[in-house]
């Protein structure tokens, strides 16, 4: 009788300072506690004498996470923060309803410094 094996899991990365990462706190998830997954910025990165690389992460919602092991993080690429603004349908009179106010302040920063002319640099005295 065949059985079925299970679909491959996310193999683990060495994840770099200042990457963005899912981290799920494996303690309280298998405890069914809340909270247990957060988005966090890699603030540190340490290997040990095995070869195993423990992080300490920063989450977006404040506090400290240290000796983070990589098999519980996932990263959270730039492309997917970045996707309402690249995607978003500028054409149509609709065009904001559909973006973030993030993209939105972004498309404001980059229209205010494509149509300012370069400045001179301010004379040394």
């Amino acid at each position: 009788m065949p059985f079925s094996t299970p679909a491959a899991t996310a193999a683990a990365t060495a994840f770099k300072v200042d990457d963005f990462v899912l981290y799920r706190d494996p303690e309280m998830f298998w405890a069914g506690k809340p909270g247990h997954t957060v988005v966090c910025r890699v603030t540190y990165a340490e290997r040990y004498t095995s070869d195993k690389i423990r992080y300490t992460l920063t989450p977006v919602t404040g506090g400290l996470i240290r000796n983070a092991q990589g098999d519980y993080m996932r990263l959270l690429p730039p492309l997917d923060a970045m996707r309402d603004i690249d995607t978003a349908p500028l054409n149509n009179a609709d065009a904001a309803d559909g973006m973030t106010a993030a993209a939105m302040a972004w498309l404001a920063q980059q229209h205010a410094t494509a149509n300012t002319p370069p400045g001179l640099p301010a004379p040394r005295g």
